[in-house]
Parts: structure tokens; C-alpha cells; sequence
């Protein structure tokens, strides 16, 4: 069993840090993820409803990030007002991405018409800002991989966020020049993922909670931490037969670099 060696730095590219599930106890959240080496932190926006919160966090945390988009589960017939709280958002301060967008076919196919017209707006929006756009694509990987190829123009970059695809979806995600975010599925009994993710170099993936969702192996029933980031990227050096100093070193060099942000 490789354990973690504090020393070591992380960074988790996908948390929803200001979830209300973790903001109750987000000071010994955050204490307990830089005793375990978490470096920074880069928060996903979900829709209007969280924008204040994720703002907060990012105030009171010199490590925390905020990214501005619209979530595919969010959208609904009022869209149009939501596009344009992220449009305003964007006019009056800067952020580190765009997202979390994307398409959810997963829960409800009653949007996908409208989930497809925000998630292309805010491939437009990630183009012009010269912004990394982050993915949500459960069950939706082919279209969403589409979608970006016929938009890529080399201006386009980020992260497939808690991918879940196969080797062929994968390649195609790198050949755009996108990373792939992995995070508590790697962990799973039943996951095909470490498979896929033996054949692929380390110079395309991040790691990434999905705080408070998706916890790893052995917290799973637990609201997921950044805290437990360590798990996964144990776990990764695990499967790419290779030391989590290399792995952590890697995938924070990936993860600087799609944000640019220096250490």
C-alpha cells in the first residue's frame, strides 16, 4: 500500500468546494486538505444559485479558484437569464475557466436541445476569453467531443472532466488537445477505468475530486474532501506502475498549465 508523503503538493482541478454540504464545515475542510498536500483548488460554478458562495470561498482562500459557467443539469426554460448572469459575471471581474458546462443526458433528456445551445455559447465564450473550458459529459462523451472538434480552431483547451469513456474517446480528446479529469472512479471495484488509463500518458490527465461528490475508495458513503484527492493519485501511481511524487508532479504541471497559473 503506497501512502501519501505530505510533502507532496496536489492540485485538485474540479471541487465544489462551496457545496452546501462542505461550506458548513469548510474551515476544517479546507485545514484538513492542506494537511494533506492540496495545493490549490479550482471551483466550477453551477448556475446562478452559487455564484455568491464559490465567490466566498475563493475570498477567503488565496489557494481557491473560481471558474464561471453554467451546469448542464441547470439548465432549463429560463437558460437566457442564466447565460446572461454568467455574461455579467464575466464583465465585471476575471476567471481562472469556463464551466462547468457540457451536456448531462444521464438524469433528463427534457433539455438536450437547450443544454446543446449553452454548452456551444460557452465554447464561444471559452474561445474569445482564451479561457480552459471544463466538460461535464456523462452519457453525452460523443457529442460533446463533436461539438468541440468542429469549434477547435487552436484556440480551444481544458479539461473532460471526470472522464469516463473508452481508449477510442480518450484519444480523440487528446488529439484535441484537451486533458482528461480523473478523479474517485479510478478507485472503483468495477471501474474500466484504470485499464484505459494504463495506456495513457500522464502528460494528458489531472486529478480531481468532484468534491462532494464521487468519493474514492476507502471513503465511499462519505460527502467527498479535496483531503481525499491523495487516494486517487495513489491509486493512478498504482496503476501507471510509477511513484506518486512523478504522478503528483505531472499532472500539477498539466494542471498549471491549463490554467496558467504558477506555482
Amino acid at each position: 500500500k503506497i501512502f501519501m508523503n505530505k510533502n507532496i503538493k496536489i492540485i485538485d482541478t474540479h471541487c465544489h468546494l462551496y457545496s452546501d454540504i462542505l461550506k458548513a464545515d469548510i474551515n476544517q475542510v479546507i485545514e484538513k486538505a492542506q494537511e494533506q498536500g492540496i495545493d490549490k483548488i479550482f471551483m466550477p460554478n453551477i448556475d446562478s444559485s452559487s455564484i455568491d458562495a464559490m465567490h466566498e470561498v475563493e475570498a477567503n482562500n488565496a489557494n481557491c479558484y473560481s471558474m464561471m459557467g453554467l451546469h448542464p443539469c441547470s439548465v432549463k426554460e429560463n437558460y437566457r437569464d442564466e447565460l446572461r448572469v454568467v455574461e455579467d459575471c464575466f464583465a465585471k471581474r476575471s476567471y481562472v475557466g469556463v464551466g462547468e458546462t457540457g451536456i448531462d443526458l444521464y438524469w433528463d433528456k427534457t433539455y438536450f436541445e437547450e443544454q446543446k445551445i449553452c454548452f456551444d455559447w460557452q465554447i464561444d465564450l471559452s474561445r474569445e476569453a482564451g479561457l480552459p473550458i471544463i466538460i461535464h459529459s456523462r452519457d453525452s462523451l460523443d457529442v460533446t467531443i463533436e461539438m468541440i472538434r468542429q469549434k477547435q480552431d487552436g484556440r480551444l483547451s481544458g479539461i473532460f472532466h471526470c472522464f469516463g469513456g473508452d481508449a477510442l474517446q480518450a484519444q480523440k480528446i487528446i488529439d484535441l488537445g484537451f486533458y482528461l479529469g480523473i478523479g474517485g472512479v479510478l478507485t472503483y471495484k468495477n471501474s474500466t477505468l484504470p485499464a484505459i488509463i494504463k495506456e495513457i500518458n500522464l502528460q494528458f490527465v489531472v486529478l480531481e475530486t468532484d468534491s462532494p461528490y464521487l468519493p474514492p475508495v476507502p471513503m465511499r458513503g462519505k460527502p467527498n474532501e479535496p483531503s481525499y484527492l491523495h487516494f486517487v493519485c495513489e491509486k493512478l501511481a498504482e496503476v501507471k506502475q510509477d511513484t506518486v511524487s512523478n504522478v503528483a508532479e505531472i499532472t500539477n504541471n498539466n494542471a498549471e498549465k491549463i490554467f496558467r497559473i504558477k506555482q
